[in-house]
């Protein structure tokens, strides 16, 4: 029997590897320590901001650019061409003092609001649990060349519904397939 190793790309320095398991998306232990501080460092610049975003009142009728950066999310660049446009109503008091209408630019874009990490209920799924159904867990090893242990801990991992048959263990072949011919 030959089993295929199938390559990825390493999502930080995008290098094509061997993954160890079906969930790896990292070639390497610095690569993978990389990402985990882009993402502690992303997670402190939004709780920054959103510091920022609330000590802005919400009464005021005109915004400083970086107030209208932090609360709406929108480039510097972006805001300054729209006023040269004459898009969004301004007011320029000085160097470096112009103030633009809060009520044009919350039409324009909406306010950012923070990413919601947590996935919301989905609806029960029903299966047919009937051996034409579903894939037996050697069939599972030989399709996609994984061992029998990995398909047990994705079945685990991921709430797979199984039914044992004599000495047959049976799974959906919709999960199944949704699982590992996505990676």
């Amino acid at each position: 029997m030959v089993i295929s190793k199938i390559q990825k790309n390493c999502e930080v320095c995008k290098e094509p590897f061997i993954p160890k398991t079906v969930n790896s998306v990292y070639c390497s232990k610095t690569c993978s320590d990389t990402a985990y501080r882009k993402r502690k460092a992303e997670k402190k610049k939004e709780e920054q901001r959103k510091a920022l975003a609330e000590r802005i009142p919400k009464d005021r009728m005109y915004l400083s650019v970086p107030e209208a950066i932090i609360l709406f999310g929108v480039a510097k660049s972006t805001l300054y061409r729209l006023v040269r446009q004459g898009r969004i109503p301004a007011i320029n008091l000085g160097s470096r003092l112009v103030r633009i209408e809060r009520k044009a630019v919350e039409q324009m874009f909406p306010i950012k609001k923070e990413r919601s990490t947590t996935k919301k209920n989905s609806k029960v799924k029903l299966y047919r649990l009937e051996p034409e159904d579903c894939y037996t867990i050697g069939e599972i090893t030989q399709k996609f060349g994984i061992s029998a242990s990995s398909v047990y801990k994705h079945i685990r991992k991921f709430s797979i519904p199984i039914r044992q048959i004599g000495k047959y263990v049976y799974a959906p072949k919709t999960e199944i397939d949704s699982i590992y011919e996505s990676k």
